[in-house]
Order: structure tokens, then C-alpha cells, then sequence
């Protein structure tokens, strides 16, 4: 076979792979637009409010002067916590006295809790530079909205643990974490 005719050969068959190659690439796209284009449901949410979400407070033994709030979604759809709880210790939802948040323990993005997730508080109840303390026997829990000015529907009132707590001015509580260990060691 003469050397141009094998030449002409060659460039034929890499002529054919290169066009069956862009064929198979342009399919796969086609097929890649077509489910991009395809609009993806998703699952719809749910502000995290006393009616769907129960909430618990207990003591840790680490840090001290620490209660962990728990909010555990009841629902069937998954709810959002937004910011952090408003706080009143010694007082029951509503009240006018709320327990500070916790500024640096904000976190990137809101808390959605799946149906039977749990999200966390830390509560920082006294320190030995605070002053003007009380023991608190309950402690009022409120939902914020998302826009973090105000609270959502009817709030909770919880019994504090060993029949009374300790809180004085150094009092704070941690913004809506995902995991425990954020919400008392974040």
C-alpha cells in the first residue's frame, strides 16, 4: 500500500473515533441539560415552633454552670431553628427579661431539623464575675422568626433541673446548634 494511501487511511479512521467521540459527548450532554433543566422538589420546611418541637433542659457536668437546652422535631416535615431561644430564667414563655445570646456562637447557616432530629443550646447560667443572682425554679423558652425580631407562636415553659438553678448577670445562651458539642463547647 503506498504511503499517501495509508495516510489517507489513518486520518479517515481518526477522523471516524474523533466524530463518534463528539457524538457520545454531545448525547451525554443533551442528557445532562435535560436533567439539569428538570426542576428537583425540595422538601418543603417548616418554621420549628412549641407545636412541633419538644424541648428538654438538663444539667451537664461540663462545662460548669451549663444547662443544655435539646429542641427535638415531632413533626412529619422538617423545621428550622432559627438564631437562638429567647431565654427567660425564673419567668415563663413571653417574658420581658430575656437571657443574652451568645454572639460568637453563631453559626454559618439555620439549623433544619429532619422529623426526630434534635438541635442544642448551650446555657450559661452564672460565672464568678456576674452579680445580682436568683435561683430560677422554671425557664421560659420562646422560637425566634427568621428574621431574629421577635418570637413564633405560643413558646414553652420548662422545669429546671434539681428543683431550682442558679443564674445571675453573666447568664448567656448559645445560638441553635446542630451538634451538642457546639452548642457547649463552640
Amino acid at each position: 500500500m503506498p504511503i499517501a494511501q495509508r495516510f489517507t487511511t489513518r486520518v479517515a479512521a481518526s477522523s471516524l473515533v474523533a466524530a463518534a467521540a463528539f457524538a457520545l459527548v454531545g448525547v451525554q450532554a443533551a442528557g445532562q441539560t435535560a436533567t439539569a433543566a428538570t426542576p428537583q422538589k425540595a422538601a418543603a420546611t417548616v418554621d420549628c415552633t412549641a407545636a412541633n418541637t419538644k424541648l428538654t433542659v438538663d444539667k451537664v457536668s461540663r462545662p460548669i454552670n451549663t444547662l443544655l437546652l435539646t429542641a427535638t422535631n415531632t413533626g412529619t416535615k422538617p423545621c428550622n431553628l432559627y438564631g437562638a431561644p429567647y431565654l427567660a430564667a425564673g419567668a415563663g414563655a413571653g417574658a420581658q427579661a430575656p437571657v443574652p445570646w451568645l454572639d460568637s456562637s453563631k453559626p454559618q447557616a439555620v439549623v433544619t431539623l429532619a422529623p426526630g432530629e434534635s438541635g442544642y443550646a448551650g446555657i450559661g447560667t452564672s460565672s464568678p464575675d456576674g452579680y445580682e443572682g436568683h435561683i430560677a425554679k422554671t425557664l421560659g423558652v420562646d422560637f425566634s422568626n427568621k428574621n431574629l425580631n421577635g418570637s413564633l407562636g405560643k413558646g414553652a415553659t420548662l422545669p429546671l433541673p434539681n428543683g431550682g438553678v442558679y443564674f445571675n448577670s453573666a447568664n448567656f445562651v448559645t445560638y441553635w446548634q446542630s451538634d451538642v458539642y457546639d452548642a457547649l463547647f463552640g
